[in-house]
């Protein structure tokens, strides 16, 4: 993706499933000198109350997701989107073209601001809500789905159920790998993780760079 003459600019997606340990790839990227936009903070700030999208997901799914101060209650919501693939949908149709239409916005505007940035978009539903098919690289980070559900167990406080639901919620991590340019293998240590992400960065730097 170029800018103006002169200006190189790459927009990389990076994701993976839940409990991955993409936000720690993440974050040594954002480290060592990435623009990132995470979805995950896009998508709550979208549903923050006064928000259009709170309101349709009001409509649809009932007052009961709210809090008593009109906050969206997650844990509710997800009761229900887990339990049920045909209301996740109906959530993600409501949830993620906004969420597309402010990653658009936010990589213009760090365009605009920036020369030739590496912009990394972090987002877990990268595959699943079709961003994939904009950006200049893909990264998957990838673990085996016994590591991934040990550690959604235990980051979460879900029961095995629980967490099975919401890994199955999501497109599974091997065939995300399919779609990946670059795999980043996080089921070893913290400081190989690290060294992997610091060799990706050099990598994605220098394409940046040749334009």
């Amino acid at each position: 993706m170029n800018g103006a003459e002169g200006q190189n600019h790459m927009v990389v997606g990076l994701t993976g499933g839940i409990a991955s340990g993409k936000t720690f790839v993440s974050s040594e990227l954002k480290r060592l000198g990435a623009h990132i936009i995470d979805a995950d903070v896009i998508a709550r700030e979208i549903v923050e109350p006064g928000c259009s999208a709170l309101d349709e997901i009001a409509r649809e799914f009932g007052a009961g997701i709210l809090k008593p101060d009109g906050t969206l209650d997650r844990k509710a919501l997800a009761g229900i989107v887990f339990s049920d693939k045909e209301k996740l949908l109906i959530l993600n149709g409501i949830t993620h073209p906004r969420i597309i239409d402010r990653t658009k916005a936010l990589i213009n505007e760090i365009k605009s601001a920036h020369k030739d940035p590496l912009i990394i978009i972090d987002a877990a539903v990268l595959i699943e809500a079709g961003i994939h098919g904009s950006v200049d690289e893909v990264v998957v980070v990838l673990i085996s789905e016994e590591e991934q559900l040990k550690r959604l167990i235990n980051r979460d406080s879900l029961t095995e159920e629980e967490a099975r639901k919401r890994v199955a919620a999501q497109l599974p991590l091997k065939e995300k790998a399919g779609y990946a340019d670059y795999v980043i293998d996080n089921s070893g240590t913290r400081e190989a993780t690290l060294k992997c992400a610091r060799e990706l960065f050099e990598a994605l730097t220098k394409k940046t760079k040749r334009g």
